[in-house]
């Protein structure tokens, strides 16, 4: 249930990624950390940290009960 959750947040934010020539594909949910790969132009944009934490783990955090954290999968 929580993996729907977080689809749901993703989707909400992958227009903003999709614009800047990326995207993201969530890959797992476990106890509260959710684990992301992002791909495109965003997999290898210097900034995709600060994508990863300031923007996705912040929207996931604060939309989603029990998300934790957020890593990036390459």
């Amino acid at each position: 249930m929580m993996e729907n959750e977080v689809q749901e947040v993703l989707n909400k934010l992958r227009p903003f990624l999709l614009r800047d020539g990326g995207d993201v594909e969530l890959v797992d949910v476990d106890e509260g950390i959710v684990r992301l790969r992002l791909m495109g132009a965003c997999g290898s944009c210097p900034s995709s940290t600060i994508t990863l934490k300031a923007g996705i783990e912040r929207a996931l955090v604060e939309e989603v009960p029990g998300i934790r954290e957020v890593e990036q999968v390459f």
